[in-house]
């Protein structure tokens, strides 16, 4: 019998070996493939957001974009508060009796806002009645009516991850017809594609064939606050998106799923819904941050990728009465001027829900914020890859509300990894997506999980997130702030800060330095002088006391004498009220008279003490008090000489929102609107750091040109121009142009007819949307320099061509009509654009005029430089920059210096009369007066307002500390003094959160013990192991059998006993036994 128990252990051994390795082999995909696990192989059945792959191109992915219309004769009524139904039909009724609008109704909204009170009716009036709108407004319960939108998602396909190249290097042909898509980019969608796990090691020498990924929860050490407890758990968190399956494999708590779309069903049907929720909250395979938390899903996109404000609307409302805790926007669009979307996100973040948005994919270039991300009260979340690189895609500051009279603020808030995320399937199984929405969820889920780590919940606010966020995040080197807002996300560092918080008041950003660069970008790159503008810096206040506050008294402006702090003077304006949870603390410096020829760094601080009501406080009146300091620290040089001083006019250039701002090349039909701001900081900041480069000091002028001193600067810069002038302006400029400023104008397009031809058509509310202006304001900038015989014309022309041995490209741009007979011209030959546009036929148009020199004829008097396309020093669409033209037509306004290459040039021609042809006129029935800042509304044509006052800066009252002040503002600055490296985090034993076993048949892809990191908690093995372990047991079981049964078929042999040295015989004898064993 013994026997025959070793022979049959002797043969089960090997036979479960195999077994074992052979599953194991089984379960691993080969070397060097991957295949997504839920994925169908085949590129035909490959989901919205998976790749392609083809033979002969590189990775095909789906870029996601959006945009919105305006539904015809539906509009939203927004009300003072909260009203029944009944209630809301009867102050509309009463509101619209003694109107001719007979024909309207109330739209039905179906959905699970509806048997609540709500705030917003959806109103549908007949075209005719439109114009009794304005009654409805008038009524005391109606706070606003605006029209009702339609948002379409719509998908293309891009080659590799990026989108950088296609497969097929073919010209792209564009058909000139009515656009169709009216007023995009409103809600976009902020998933960029399919993408690939980015490798974490900056600079292995050597890596494997094939890495195995980790998941960013696990990256970012969330699994430190799972062994101490901390899942998640008592949170709850929204998820507004495309939905979510009933029955997805990897969530185990979703509390509730609500569909607010007009499909019957809440499922997914793109699979974007999911991967943010999985990211969030899945508790396997791609594990998330919080798998214990509360998830309610709102399904706020239909499978056709159409969406409604009012939708948002009522689930906006919803969230509040569910008492939402973290609420997940990931889309985005340039409109902050959308007052019923803004104002429910005031609302939402008031009730203490703490948003988090996604900040845009239009990176690299500045300027291109989204909203909601670039509200105050939002934490707006960029991108990096795992590299801990600025990803591309990542849209860059500053926000672009506060021009062209202030300065924009710091965003995104924080930065996370957004590039090859893995997160769920739409059905199981994982996938990797890249964008700023992908880098939104991961922040919402860590804020899912700081939260739960909060024992006393009222502190969580917030305000009061974000100041954890920020205060903890690590800075990123050699990169700016409107890059990386305060730095990456540290959960860790942030947990502890949480954990020691107070309520009390914070600064974003914490200190001014204009000597840190890179990081306090634009402001390090031009030091400031006696006689500029003054430098502004829009800092955002964050009130953790509470959703409202207010500065006591004001705030206080102390410089250090030590360090020159009396050579600058500081002007503050602020927030009369900080609502909800933020307000803004604009500061204003300039360099004292006394430091004109004065050379040196001057520091300073400003100190503002904020007041908030005491929520738990019975006394009444009882507040809160926070006091916060804003060191200031400049750097001052002598007043440059005139000529080097170059100042942009900002205050006459319009944008997206409000109105309809075409682009300035016509050839970009997929971003037709001009949102970027026109600042030297946002799209023309290459052209910035050019002329800086160059030894240039470039200023920025945001109000109307009555309001400079004309003495102090050489050339004056406008590029772009959509707004009309003052007649005082127009007066004012010639007067110094006599007195030797010069004038230096890029202008673009203007043609009333491709302006109605490339109007946006709606086929579906058969609504047009007309541009207000061309690409500049031609007849406006005709007005300005008609005095001295020169004018734009209508025509538009595009094509390539050399100037003074530099290859250029002309797009959109218009030519000169009209330009005195002793004045410099330079013509091209180019395409009539403009003949393409309208009739589809190409001509070839020989000397167009498009660049001219003039010497004002008056004693000291200036020069003026005329161009007619901007493109080339534009950042948005640029393809052949003109910065070379620049430097020289700035030697020529400034030195009065010709350059050779132009005057001597073979393309110069006569300068044209321009007499046998009419000048562009303004459009008929334009809608300019609605967003312009020169002209009111006229029973005939608009008419300009009277001039506003100039700004005028109530400089602060300094008081004087003689005292040193702090070497390092940027590590000097800590919240509430809180040394969060003394903050240490528990030590406790493991534990792991509840997970779901593996189904039959789901997939374990991934499941690799190899990748596990060391110390770390890895999900996915301890959920695919079981069957493994088991066969295992059963191989060291067998293998425990056969040696037992050998060695009891063995005879005994009795070893000899070794002699035990005698020292070591002493040294026991003298050790006295205590019991224990010796720690080591």
């Amino acid at each position: 019998m013994s026997y025959e128990l070793n022979q049959t252990a002797g043969t089960m051994a090997p036979v479960c070996l195999f077994l074992f390795v052979a599953l194991l082999v089984g379960r691993l995909p080969l070397t060097g493939t991957e295949e997504e696990p839920g994925t169908p192989s085949s590129p035909s059945s490959s989901t919205a957001t998976d790749g392609f792959f083809s033979s002969n191109c590189s990775q095909l992915t789906l870029k996601v974009d959006f945009s919105s219309r305006v539904v015809e004769h539906e509009y939203i009524v927004a009300f003072n508060g909260y009203f029944t139904a009944k209630a809301r039909c009867h102050f509309i009724s009463s509101a619209l009796r003694n109107t001719e609008a007979e024909n309207w109704r109330i739209v039905e909204r179906e959905n699970p806002a509806s048997d609540y009170p709500s705030d917003f009716e959806v109103v549908q009036i007949r075209q005719d009645a439109r114009s009794r709108l304005l009654t409805l407004q008038d009524h005391p319960y109606i706070k606003r009516v605006t029209p009702q939108r339609k948002v379409f998602r719509t998908l293309k396909l891009l080659s590799g991850g990026d989108g950088s190249s296609s497969c097929n290097d073919t010209r792209w042909v564009q058909k000139w017809q009515s656009w169709q898509s009216s007023r995009p980019l409103r809600r976009t969608s902020l998933s960029l594609s399919s993408g690939f796990w980015h490798a974490t090691g900056r600079h292995s020498s050597r890596r494997l064939l094939r890495a195995i990924p980790r998941h960013v929860a696990q990256i970012l050490q969330a699994d430190v606050l799972w062994q101490m407890g901390h899942t998640g758990s008592g949170v709850k968190v929204a998820v507004f998106d495309t939905g979510l399956s009933e029955k997805h494999p990897h969530f185990k708590n979703v509390k509730e799923r609500t569909n607010w779309t007009n499909e019957k069903t809440l499922d997914d049907g793109l699979g974007h819904g999911t991967f943010v929720a999985g990211v969030i909250a899945s508790m396997r395979e791609c594990q998330g941050f919080a798998p214990d938390s509360e998830l309610h899903i709102f399904r706020v996109f239909t499978n056709n990728q159409v969406s409604y404000t009012s939708w948002f609307l009522d689930a906006f409302n919803y969230a509040i009465l569910k008492k939402i805790d973290v609420l997940n926007l990931s889309i985005g669009g340039p409109d902050f001027m959308d007052h019923p979307f803004v104002d429910k996100v005031w609302e939402l973040t008031a009730n203490r829900v703490i948003m988090v948005s996604a900040i845009g994919n239009d990176g690299p270039l500045y300027g291109t914020l989204n909203n909601p991300a670039d509200q105050m009260d939002v934490i707006g979340v960029g991108g990096i890859d795992f590299e801990d690189n600025i990803a591309r895609f990542s849209s860059r500051g500053m926000t672009t509300w506060e021009l062209p009279g202030g300065y924009g603020r710091v965003k995104p808030d924080i930065v996370t990894y957004g590039s090859g995320v893995r997160g769920s399937g739409m059905k199981e199984g994982c996938r990797s997506l890249s964008g700023t929405s992908v880098a939104s969820p991961v922040v919402a889920g860590a804020v899912t999980l700081l939260a739960s780590t909060v024992l006393n919940r009222e502190l969580v606010n917030p305000a009061s997130m974000k100041q954890a966020l920020i205060a903890s995040a690590r800075r990123l080197p050699g990169v700016n702030m409107f890059e990386q807002g305060h730095g990456k996300l540290d959960l860790l560092r942030a947990y502890q800060i949480l954990n020691s918080y107070r309520p009390q008041a914070s600064l974003s950003p914490s200190y001014i330095d204009l000597t840190e660069c890179p990081y306090m970008w634009p402001y390090c790159s031009q030091p400031i002088y006696y006689g500029g503008m003054p430098t502004i810096v829009n800092v955002t206040i964050l009130n953790g006391m509470g959703v409202t506050g207010r500065i006591v008294d004001k705030p206080i402006w102390q410089p250090y004498l030590p360090q020159n702090g009396d050579h600058i003077d500081v002007a503050v304006s602020y927030s009369p009220v900080l609502w909800p949870w933020a307000g803004y603390l604009a500061v204003s410096i300039s360099v004292a008279k006394k430091a004109a020829s004065w050379e040196g760094i001057a520091q300073g601080h400003v100190m503002l003490t904020v007041a908030s009501p005491a929520e738990n406080d019975s006394a009444v009146g009882g507040e809160m008090i926070s006091t916060v300091k804003l060191p200031v620290k400049v750097k001052i040089v002598p007043t440059p000489p005139r000529s080097k001083r170059v100042l942009w006019d900002q205050y006459h250039n319009l944008r997206y929102p409000p109105g309809y701002f075409p682009r300035d090349n016509l050839r970009m039909k997929n971003d037709p609107l001009d949102w970027n701001g026109d600042h030297i900081h946002t799209n023309f900041r290459d052209m910035y750091q050019h002329l800086r480069s160059m030894g240039y000091f470039v200023e920025v002028l945001g109000s109307p040109i009555t309001c400079f001193d004309a003495s102090q600067y050489g050339t004056l810069l406008m590029v772009d121009s959509e707004e009309e002038y003052f007649p005082e302006e127009i007066t004012k400029l010639r007067r110094d142009i006599d007195n030797g400023l010069s004038l230096i104008i890029f202008s673009d397009w203007y043609n009333t007819s491709v302006m109605r031809k490339v109007k946006f058509y709606d086929e579906n509310t058969r609504q047009w949307w007309m541009p207000d202006t061309g690409g500049a304001n031609i007849p406006a900038l005709n007005d300005l320099i008609s005095v001295w015989g020169m004018a734009f014309s209508d025509g538009l022309y595009e094509g390539d061509f050399t100037m003074a041995d530099h290859d250029m490209y002309y797009a959109s741009g218009c030519s000169i009509a009209r330009f005195p007979e002793d004045g410099v011209v330079i013509a091209q030959t180019l395409k009539d654009q403009g003949l393409e546009v309208l009739k589809q036929e190409t001509a070839v148009v020989d000397n167009v005029p498009v660049l001219g020199l003039y010497q004002t004829p008056s004693e000291g008097g200036g020069r003026i430089a005329l161009y007619g396309d901007s493109n080339c020093i534009d950042d948005s669409h640029r393809q052949k920059d003109c910065f070379w033209l620049l430097d020289a037509l700035l030697q020529y306004t400034s030195y009065g210096v010709t350059p050779p290459s132009l005057l001597h040039s073979q393309n110069k021609v006569t300068p044209p009369a321009g007499t046998d042809k009419p000048l562009p006129e303004r459009l008929e029935g334009n809608h300019l007066y609605r967003y312009s800042k020169v002209l009111e509304a006229h029973l005939g044509d608009p008419k300009p307002r009277p001039l506003p006052a100039c700004p005028h800066l109530s400089w602060a009252k300094p008081q004087p500390l003689n005292e040193t002040a702090p070497s390092n503002l940027w590590k000097h600055q800590k919240l509430l003094s809180v040394d969060i490296d003394k903050v240490e985090l528990p030590n406790v034993g493991a534990y792991r959160p509840q997970v779901r076993p593996l189904s039959p048949g789901e997939s374990g892809a991934w499941d690799i013990p190899g990748g596990i990191m060391p110390g770390r908690y890895n999900q996915e093995v301890g959920q695919t192991i079981p069957m493994f372990a088991f066969l295992g047991a059963m191989v060291v079981l067998s293998f425990f059998v056969v040696q037992l049964t050998k060695s009891r078929s063995k005879p005994k042999r009795r070893k000899p006993r070794i002699k035990r040295p005698l020292y070591l015989q002493q040294q026991q004898q003298q050790t006295p036994h205590t019991g224990r064993n010796p720690t080591v």
